[in-house]
């Protein structure tokens, strides 16, 4: 099978000696000129991705920091609660809204129990209810993440294949031509070489994003987090009063 696929490729000596980069697309045997594509796209995809990436926790980030602000301008919960209204394109903001609706279900509920109880009841859904929708936000922000780490771990040995193959391409045009001139093994060689860079191109900059983009998600995890268990300090005492 392998023979076949030599068969079909293009002997080194075939080659014109342009070594520029469409040249050495161009001239490759369609194996290594296919990894070239692969890891061409695999780069566009990722940048693709890091830029959506860097859009979406710019928006959190000054969504989550206006609504902090207004959080804490004094007004009461109620109040709050009446002036976002449906306007709950930031998380955080969803998570208010989650944590206020099921606190107001619950105070004008008329099941019958004790205070006690139904305080630590209700203190326990509203704590579920928020944690719920913080793992639905979160994964809504990891979206993503998967391709950047797939890519920044594929791409090197996408590369290493490509780069394999073209240093057999050199060894076959050596045996074919009983020639162990540079002129010969030059052009599979500067193909393998070319696929190796491809692939660290692809794999180093999806590497930085991704740790980059990981940490992002954890501060705005740990953020949503804190601001839950404010909030769920403060309905805790509301509770407790009897409000």
């Amino acid at each position: 099978m392998i023979d076949l696929i030599f068969q079909a490729s293009p002997l080194a000596d075939t080659h014109s000696g342009d070594f520029s980069f469409l040249s050495l697309f161009m001239q490759a045997d369609w194996v290594v000129r296919s990894v070239m594509i692969v890891l061409t796209i695999a780069s566009i995809w990722s940048w693709v991705v890091a830029i959506d990436k860097f859009i979406m926790f710019a928006m959190l980030k000054r969504r989550a920091t206006a609504f902090e602000d207004t959080f804490w301008s004094g007004r009461t919960l109620d109040e709050l609660s009446a002036a976002l209204g449906s306007d709950t394109r930031d998380p955080m903001a969803r998570v208010f809204a989650a944590a206020m609706r099921e606190y107001n279900e619950s105070r004008n509920a008329t099941a019958a129990s004790g205070v006690l109880g139904r305080s630590n009841a209700t203190h326990e859904r509203i704590d579920s209810v928020m944690n719920l929708v913080i793992n639905r936000e979160l994964a809504k922000a990891e979206r993503g993440m998967t391709v950047l780490a797939t890519v920044a771990s594929a791409s090197v040995f996408v590369g290493l294949f490509g780069t394999v193959w073209g240093i057999m391409n050199a060894f076959r045009a050596i045996a074919v031509s009983q020639n162990t001139n540079l002129s010969v093994v030059a052009p599979g060689i500067a193909e393998a070489l070319f696929a190796t860079a491809l692939g660290l191109i692809a794999a180093i900059p999806a590497l930085i994003f991704y740790n980059m983009f990981t940490a992002d998600l954890d501060k705005y995890g740990g953020r949503l987090e804190g601001y839950s268990d404010e909030l769920s300090a403060i309905l805790s005492r509301k509770l407790s009063k009897g409000a």
